[in-house]
């Protein structure tokens, strides 16, 4: 499946013939660090990838030794120009500019992957934690690192955290910076698996997704996220609603039967 998206020296986009993109960030002579010009280029990825027909699956990694070694430093050392919007505007819907390269992941109608390795500092770790599921090398270091510099993490991370982390081990993270490994990551909750090729483990689980019903892994991905927020009752009533508007498609009925009587299902995309 070819398609014509946008290429940069920040981030590039690529999808297969089975809908599977890999996003990748390519700043990797500087750790894949977040300046200004990242940042954008970030959001834009998001804006493509939320347009782009025949999508199924996203694998979000970072090209060189690392995923994302967070804040390039350098490029932040200056008082904001008066006419940027203040952080507390709410310019990407319910996010500012800074929390959209982290939340726009969970807002995307498919699943993201990430793989990560290397270092993972700051705000990698917070656009990680975006992920559906994220695949740690097991010697990846990573850390919420921003009170090292004085600093609170807001680029959406404790809106992503919630639900993933133990409220006491979240808060010993933030508060010491402390470094950990991919591996400790698993047992935190932190990542879903370690792998020694984490990308390879991603793009494959990318592809099993991708073999399901698109309208169903949608429609998942659509409760998973309602799920931290809903009362039971409004989330009964969520997960009727998503199957009664699966089932409700001739073509859809259909591939749900052959897929039960182990034929192969042919979906329809979105």
């Amino acid at each position: 499946m070819q398609m014509n998206f946008p290429q940069n020296d920040r981030v590039s986009i690529t999808m297969d013939e089975h809908g599977v993109a890999q996003v990748r960030l390519v700043r990797g002579d500087k750790m894949n660090a977040l300046d200004p010009e990242m940042f954008d280029r970030i959001i834009e990825a998001g804006h493509v990838l939320q347009k782009t027909k025949g999508l199924r699956v996203v694998v979000l990694s970072g090209e060189g030794k690392s995923f994302c070694a967070g804040l390039d430093t350098a490029s932040f050392g200056r008082q904001p120009s008066p006419d940027e919007p203040s952080l507390t505007e709410r310019t990407f819907g319910n996010s500012n500019k800074f929390q959209q390269v982290a939340t726009q992941w969970r807002k995307l109608p498919v699943p993201v992957i990430a793989a990560i390795h290397g270092v993972c500092f700051g705000g990698g770790m917070q656009i990680a934690s975006g992920a559906d599921i994220r695949i740690a090398a097991p010697d990846a270091r990573m850390a919420i690192m921003e009170l090292k510099w004085g600093l609170v993490p807001d680029m959406g991370g404790y809106a992503l955290w919630r639900g993933l982390v133990r409220d006491d081990v979240l808060r010993e993270l933030v508060y010491t910076n402390r470094i950990f490994s991919g591996e400790e990551a698993v047992s935190m909750g932190l990542a879903t698996f370690q792998d020694e090729d984490p990308h390879a483990r991603a793009t494959a689980i990318a592809h099993e997704i991708a073999s399901r019903n698109p309208h169903a892994i949608r429609a998942a991905k659509r409760l998973s996220n309602a799920m931290q927020d809903r009362s039971t009752d409004d989330l009964l009533m969520e997960e009727s609603i998503e199957q009664h508007a699966i089932m409700r498609t001739p073509n859809q009925i259909e591939a749900v039967m052959a897929g039960m009587a182990k034929r192969p299902a042919k979906f329809t995309d979105v």
